[in-house]
Parts: C-alpha cells; structure tokens; sequence
C-alpha cells in the first residue's frame, strides 16, 4: 500500500500553489505540531515491544547468543520499514505540500479503484500484525 500511494502521487502530479511553509500561525500550534509529528513517526516504527518477546523465544547459550542475530534482524526490519514509508512521506510531501492529509489515500481521491485496493492492503497489514 505504500508502494501504492507514492506511485499514484507520482501519477497525479504535482498540486497547483503548493506550500511547503508551516500550517500553524502560533509558536504554540508550531510547538502541537512538531509533537504529533514526533508521534506519528513513533507511532510508525512500533513494534520494539515484539523484539523482546521473539528474542525470548530463541534458543540462547553463552557460546552462542542470541543478541547478535536478534541485532541483525531489527536493523533489516528497520531498514525495511524505512524503505516503505520515507518514500510516501517525501513524495506526498513534495506533490502535495503542508496539505497532505494525515492518510495520504485520502489526498490522492482517484482512482477510486486503486484507493480501495490500498486501503485493502492497509486492512490485510493491520489483521496481520495485529496481536
């Protein structure tokens, strides 16, 4: 679904009168901002709470343990999780400016068909990973 919408707001182009500036106007909406952003991009890399119990779940000894492939694997899952949303984010952000919508599907409205399907993908994504 990431692949989805930054390849439809690629498709869709650039927005006429594109802002890139700040949407608020007080030094305390700036402040409310820069705090949700900060969560949405915890919000985004959750799953450190999944390590703990997976890392539980492998076999460890002195000789051998298992921090090291446990290291390996968070920094792939990282690197992975970074190369799907950092190019939503720069892409909507560079079409669509300060006026991106929080989901940026919403921002993309057409084709209905392709928005669907993403928000399938979102839907199978979430059932998945839920716990």
């Amino acid at each position: 679904y990431s692949t989805i919408a930054w390849g439809a707001s690629v498709h869709k182009g650039k927005q006429p009168d594109v802002e890139y500036g700040l949407k608020a106007s007080t030094t305390a909406g700036t402040v409310f901002n820069v705090l949700s952003a900060l969560g949405d991009v915890a919000f985004a890399y959750a799953g450190h709470n999944v390590v703990l119990e997976i890392q539980a779940s492998i076999p460890s000894t002195p000789d051998k343990p298992s921090k090291k492939p446990m290291w390996k694997g968070v920094v792939f899952a990282y690197i992975v999780v970074a190369l799907c949303y950092f190019p939503v984010a720069l892409i909507g952000y560079w079409y669509f400016g300060n006026d991106v919508a929080d989901n940026i599907l919403m921002s993309l409205e057409k084709p209905r068909w392709l928005v669907t399907v993403a928000n399938i993908f979102v839907v199978i994504h979430v059932v998945g990973s839920y716990q």
